[in-house]
């Protein structure tokens, strides 16, 4: 008998332990179900490159970029945004020298951003400083 006593609170020690893992894997489970569900299996891409007039300054160019990065907080449906200047040693890029890209989880999405008065204002900063675009959007798996 009490040697019973002795293995009763290890027994309920372990009997514990287990609910307790079982619950933190049960919520694990149901947190990457909901970012499953959040994210969808393929996502279109909005790539922009530019490049600058030689008469704009680096401050010129980095108000640009700060503006564009700003469009994600202004705009619902802009799920991503990255942006790097080339370096690239091929030599390929035809005078571009920034690359932006914005991630959308529908077209509909997109086609909200490009007519979106914030966007527009942003065309707005982005003018005087502009020598050459190029954009290509597609969908792809992340």
């Amino acid at each position: 008998m009490k040697k019973l006593l002795y293995f009763l609170p290890l027994v309920l020690a372990l009997s514990c332990a287990e609910k307790e893992e079982k619950q933190i894997e049960n919520e694990s489970t149901e947190e990457i179900q909901e970012t499953m569900a959040a994210k969808p299996d393929s996502v279109l891409r909005h790539h922009v490159y530019f490049s600058f007039k030689e008469t704009s300054s680096q401050e010129d160019i980095q108000s640009v970029v700060d503006a564009f990065r700003n469009l994600q907080n202004e705009i619902d449906g802009i799920e991503d945004f990255e942006w790097g200047i080339n370096s690239s040693p091929e030599g390929l890029n035809q005078g571009l020298t920034h690359a932006f890209t914005l991630t959308f989880y529908s077209n509909e999405a997109r086609d909200a951003y490009l007519p979106h008065p914030a966007h527009k204002a942003f065309g707005a900063i982005l003018g005087p400083h502009l020598d050459k675009v190029t954009v290509v959007d597609y969908w792809t798996r992340p």
